[in-house]
Formats: structure tokens, sequence, C-alpha cells
């Protein structure tokens, strides 16, 4: 017998958006916004040029299809970006009190487009959630994608304070944690940390084409962690790039011209300063990682300890209970299976101090540790 009562702990939480939302787009991030607010209680009115699409988002559950006597007070737009002004330029004026967002993760091309058309750009919000998959569509659409995730808001002098609230209250109610740019920072910072990342992993992942299958039988949890993006959707990938082009070029300039460098020393390693230079790449590196937030936005230093676990039933549960029993908190983890082998290696991040006590305990408790960040 079920409690009729009994509801989930996210949908006791009153949501700060009010009224219905309608959202454009219902593929990957529309769908996991609409489960995310759904959880919440919100009204979630989907559309989509794709009919299909929408059935499925709608049996999905990321809402409701929208009908003409909708009257929604904030509209987020989900659509690819080469359609992006297009559609909000339409939402505008179809709902002239409704606050419109997009999630476009290019901002400025479509603001300067619609600018250029004269648009009343009043109730126009643009933001990006840092959030998404591999893989898109409804089919993938998760509610918890965004949590802990920053979401971008790129607001100006114009914007109504009440509308700024609107959207950046959205952004709480997944879960994500609202950022004030500029779109002109925000289309810098995600070529850095987004689109030049996805072409890199996939001219890497390009190498893999004609290689022999000996040596990618060879490949470990390093060069899978490098590639993972690479299995991101192409015409996807060509839109953004496109409307991102200038600061993406200046980036892979910059790069282009460290990898010369790094070439031209392994060619002649025995060259006075070839070494160095080598090492000074690997250091830099090294820094670059170390200014990457960790978990909740943290900036603090980790540590890893690799523990081994057998590749049987329950034994990754019966590692983090005894970490819990250590009073060690487990910051980060990376699974690495070895090939032919019959277990496993749990790469688990915490904090320095937590090192010895996690590894002497667990050795007391049976665990073989393969290595720690000071080995």
């Amino acid at each position: 017998m079920t409690d009729s009562t009994a509801t989930p702990v996210r949908a006791r939480n009153a949501a700060r958006v009010s009224g219905t939302v309608r959202i454009v787009g219902a593929g990957l991030l529309g769908s996991s916004i609409g489960h995310a607010l759904r959880n919440l209680g919100v009204d979630v009115a989907l559309e989509d040029a794709s009919p299909s699409q929408l059935r499925l988002a709608v049996d999905y559950g990321a809402g409701r299809q929208a009908t003409g006597d909708d009257d929604p007070t904030l509209i987020v737009v989900a659509v690819p970006p080469d359609v992006t002004a297009d559609v909000i330029e339409r939402e505008l004026r179809r709902y002239p009190n409704a606050v419109v967002t997009d999630v476009a993760s290019v901002k400025l091309e479509p603001l300067n487009a619609l600018r250029k058309r004269g648009v009343d750009l009043t109730h126009y919000i643009g933001s990006h959630p840092l959030a998404g998959r591999e893989r898109g569509g409804a089919i993938s659409a998760r509610a918890d994608i965004f949590v802990g995730r920053p979401w971008v808001v790129c607001r100006d002098e114009e914007t109504p304070t009440a509308d700024l609230a609107i959207v950046e209250a959205l952004a709480l109610d997944v879960g994500a944690t609202p950022i004030e740019m500029t779109p002109a920072d925000h289309d810098r910072s995600v070529a850095l940390v987004s689109h030049v990342p996805q072409l890199v992993a996939s001219l890497l992942a390009g190498q893999f084409v004609n290689a022999a299958d000996e040596s990618l039988r060879l490949a470990g949890q390093g060069v899978r962690d490098t590639t993972r993006i690479a299995a991101s959707a192409p015409e996807l990938w060509v839109q953004i790039l496109d409307a991102n082009a200038a600061p993406v070029v200046e980036v892979l300039d910059a790069l282009a011209s460290d990898l010369t460098t790094v070439a031209d020393a392994l060619r002649a390693p025995e060259t006075p300063g070839a070494r160095r230079s080598v090492a000074d790449t690997i250091r830099r590196g090294n820094d670059g990682v170390g200014r990457l937030p960790g978990k909740h936005g943290q900036t603090g230093h980790f540590e890893q300890v690799v523990v081994m676990v057998d590749d049987t039933a329950g034994q990754l549960g019966r590692l983090f209970g005894e970490l819990g029993e250590l009073d060690v908190n487990v910051e980060d983890l990376r699974l690495e299976h070895s090939p032919g082998a019959q277990f496993g290696l749990a790469e688990i991040s915490v904090v320095p101090s937590a090192v010895r006590r996690a590894v002497d305990g667990l050795e007391e408790r049976g665990w073989k540790i393969a290595s720690t960040t000071n080995d």
C-alpha cells in the first residue's frame, strides 16, 4: 500500500518562479528545465518545431503541450543557435508582458542581431546554463543536470530589477548558481573553457580513426577523460563555433603556438633548453588545473588516493561506507577498469589532511592502496 501524501523531497520546496513557464525547444536543455520545474509544481508549457520531439518530452513528463490560451510569466528559448534570435523576437512580440530568456551557448551574436532589427529588448535577458550531456534530445533530459552548475545571466543597464529576479529565480529553482556577466565576457569565457576543449577533444579522438586496434586496446581512463566530449553532435557544434568564431580562434592560435614550441623541443631534445621547455609546459598545465574550481566552487587543493576495487557487486558501496566510518569525505571520484583484470581502480579525491587517515584506515580494513598523490 502506498502513501498518497508522499512527495519527492524537492516537490516540498516552494518554487521561486510563479505562474506558467513556457519553454520553446523540448530538447535536452529545454526538457531538463521542464523536469526540474515540474518537480517543484510549476506549470510548464512546452513547444517545439518537431511534433515528435514535443510528444516525447510530454510523455516523459517535462511539461504539457502549450496552448493558445497560455499567459506565461517566463519564456525560456532553448533552440539551436542559428534560430535563437528569430525565436526570441517572435516570443517577445507574442507575449509582451512576459520575461524572455534563452539558454544558447553564445550570447553576443543573437543580442547584436536583435538590436540590428530594432527589437524592444526591455524584457529580454540572455542566459546560459553551463550544463549538458554528450547526447541530446528529450530522451536524455534529466532534472538534476543543472545542480551545482553555473548559470550565466547577461543583464544590462536597462534590465528591470524584477525581470532579472525572475531569471535568477529560474536558475536557483533548477539548482544552478547564477553568475552575472556581460555577453562579450561570457563568449570569451566559454571559448576557453567549453568551445576550444570540444575542438581539442575532437581533434585528438580523430587520431584514433586510423589507429591500429592493438594501440586502442591500451587506452586507459586518461584518454577516455580527455576525449569524452568528442561524442558530441557535429551539427550543433558547427552552429556554436560559427557564432563564437573570433574568441575561439584567439585561444586556438595561442594553443597552436604552444604546440609548435613543444613539437620543436621534441624534434631536437638534445638542444639546450629543450627539456626545460617540455617541463615548463607540463608545469604550466599543473598550475592551470590547480586554478579550476572544485566541488561547490571550492578552490582548495585535493589529494588522490587510488584504491583497488574487486569487480563484484557491492564493493563501491562498502568502500564509501568505510570511508564514512573513517570520517573521510570524498570530494571527487574517478573509476578506471583494468583491461583483462577482475578489478578496477577507484581514484578518490580528499583534502590533504585526510590522506593518511584514509590510507591507514582502509589498509586496516583489507583494502589495497595502489598509490597516492605523494607516492
